[in-house]
């Protein structure tokens, strides 16, 4: 489950992570927090989201350019270092008493516009550190890291928001990207495995989606998470309106609920861990659970059960996200990874300018449990549309009957006997830009 933690330079950049991500979890409830105090509406806060995933929607492609064109080690450096100036000057206003609601605004939007490189860039220079051998391993403990992290940071920040204020969550969140600067400085260069840089050339962003469209093991796992990302990632809106509205409680049970999910989907990154591939299958049954599980949260009648919904929630939301980034990594030519990555991270991040500011207007206008419901039901909706859309390219058919005196159901080639079915395309592990064939299936 650890095995790519033996290799110096993942470890480090491992370690790095856990700090800075500790940091970024407080500022993110602080941040929702401190706008719904200040504006006392949901929508803020959808717009606060907005402006912080605006930037991906914007320019996330010529960010994948960037991180193709230029060493990533060096861009990672960069976005760092900005990121941490813009927690301490969150810090500084808050501290002051001087913060208002336009100041947020502009160090989210501030903050999305470094992730546009950040994002693809650690991404991608995943791969230049373990190899392809332990690509998928790395890509799950790099989510397990982050949903710890959230373990850690909703809980220290509820604390720090009722005791002395959010300003204190923003400094912390500002001094911990030493961490992961240190670490990248500490890195040995010789151990890389940087891959071949895209030189300077028109047409590279619609090489990039033409790369993608040509594919349809890369195409359609980004549609189902664009759909999801954009109407059913939406818990900044929903856990805090629940928390404030619907059982009148305070910030403390606002970082509870995220606490929660993150057990869930530090669950989930474990599991992906341990599989040795990242299979279609699971991708479309885990955005199914996740949209139906969504509904169910929102109906529930009490504190504690909402509450404890929130760790399959998160145990299958993060299954939809590592299975398509691993999908995705290993199914890409090394030469087009900053471009496919930062195509599937703006569809993923980029569409939440959209999907926010209507989560928050819908709660605002309708209830939390309204726009809850809304979110699980597109997430649901999407899942089932996708799966079909992937039967049918791959010329399958629902095959039911019975295998040791059980019942089966599974997709096999409409051509060819249960029996000799196949599996759904797989994303092979070697740094190779073949592309997988889409007429085989996984039993379901």
């Amino acid at each position: 489950m650890f095995r790519s933690l033996r290799i110096r330079n993942y470890r480090l950049f491992f370690v790095g992570q856990v700090v800075s991500n500790i940091g970024t979890w407080m500022q993110r409830i602080a941040q929702d927090w401190l706008v719904l105090s200040l504006a006392g509406s949901s929508t803020a806060v959808g717009v606060t989201m907005a402006l912080q995933f605006l930037p991906m929607l914007l320019f996330g492609l010529y960010g994948g350019v960037l991180v193709d064109r230029f060493p990533k080690r060096r861009l990672l450096f960069l976005t760092q270092t900005s990121m941490a100036f813009t927690g301490l000057a969150l810090a500084a206003l808050t501290l002051s008493g001087h913060v208002q609601v336009w100041h947020v605004y502009v160090a989210a939007f501030a903050v999305g516009m470094a992730t546009v490189v950040d994002n693809p860039a650690r991404q991608s220079f995943v791969s230049e550190m373990v190899g392809p051998e332990q690509l998928q391993n790395a890509v799950s403990l790099n989510s397990a890291n982050f949903q710890s992290a959230r373990l850690v940071g909703p809980a220290v920040a509820g604390v720090l928001i009722t005791t002395v204020g959010t300003g204190w969550a923003f400094l912390f969140n500002g001094l911990s990207f030493i961490a992961p600067i240190t670490s990248l400085l500490l890195m040995r260069t010789r151990d890389l495995r940087p891959v071949r840089r895209a030189p300077r050339a028109k047409g590279q962003l619609r090489e990039g989606l033409r790369y993608v469209a040509g594919r349809p093991e890369l195409l359609w796992p980004i549609v189902l998470v664009g759909f999801i990302g954009t109407f059913g990632f939406n818990f900044p809106v929903w856990l805090s309106a629940y928390a404030d509205d619907v059982f009148h409680a305070d910030a403390g049970a606002y970082s509870l609920f995220n606490t929660l999910m993150a057990v869930g989907s530090v669950s989930g990154a474990l599991l992906a861990a341990r599989r040795g591939t990242a299979r279609l299958r699971v991708l479309i049954a885990g955005a199914l659970a996740f949209g139906l599980l969504e509904i169910v949260a929102a109906l529930a009648p009490t504190y504690w059960m909402f509450a404890l919904l929130m760790v399959p929630i998160g145990m299958f939301g993060l299954t939809v996200n590592v299975t398509t980034n691993t999908a995705i990594q290993m199914g890409t030519d090394p030469a087009m990874r900053g471009r496919v990555m930062a195509l599937y991270m703006m569809v993923f991040l980029g569409g939440t300018p959209l999907g926010a500011p209507i989560a928050g207007w819908v709660t605002d206008a309708y209830g939390p449990r309204a726009g809850f419901v809304a979110g699980g039901v597109v997430a649901t909706a999407a899942a089932v549309t996708v799966g079909l859309v992937l039967v049918r390219a791959g010329g399958l058919r629902l095959s039911v009957g019975w295998h040791e005196r059980h019942p089966r159901v599974r997709f096999v080639a409409k051509e060819k006997s249960k029996e000799t079915s196949k599996e759904l395309p797989q994303q092979s592990s070697k740094e190779t830009s073949k592309e997988t064939s889409t007429d085989e299936v996984v039993p379901v």
